[in-house]
């Protein structure tokens, strides 16, 4: 992951990042999220909703560690972990996915269903 592509994909879309995460997602069966320092899954709050972020790389999560994040790290996991643990987890809590938020800024704001419904589709591809 090199600057220019960081500053090309972080300067995209909400819509556009979301693509771009489900086809890498789908390519390297791997994803980023934040965990605090119980290594909980960090959770916020927009619009009335809880929210869980995900991001394609480690490289892209810096721009969103506020102060509020401090004392949260990336986690990197793969698709499984993904499938038989988070999935379960954001289903249960009726979460929903908040993709490739950039310099603190909101990303794609997606419903489980749906987001599995579009990275099931790439995966088949």
């Amino acid at each position: 992951m090199n600057h220019h592509e960081i500053e090309n994909v972080s300067k995209l879309s909400p819509k556009s990042r979301y693509d771009y995460f489900i086809r890498k997602i789908a390519d390297f069966e791997e994803l980023w999220t934040i965990i605090d320092a119980n290594s909980d899954f960090t959770l916020a709050e927009i619009e009335n909703s809880t929210v869980i972020s995900f991001w394609t790389h480690e490289a892209f999560i810096e721009s969103n560690l506020t102060p509020d994040w401090a004392d949260c790290i990336p986690f990197k996991m793969d698709i499984d972990t993904l499938q038989d643990i988070v999935i379960p987890l954001i289903r249960q809590n009726n979460y929903l996915i908040n993709v490739f938020p950039v310099d603190s800024r909101i990303g794609y704001i997606v419903a489980l269903n749906d987001f599995v419904n579009d990275l099931n589709e790439e995966l088949e591809q």
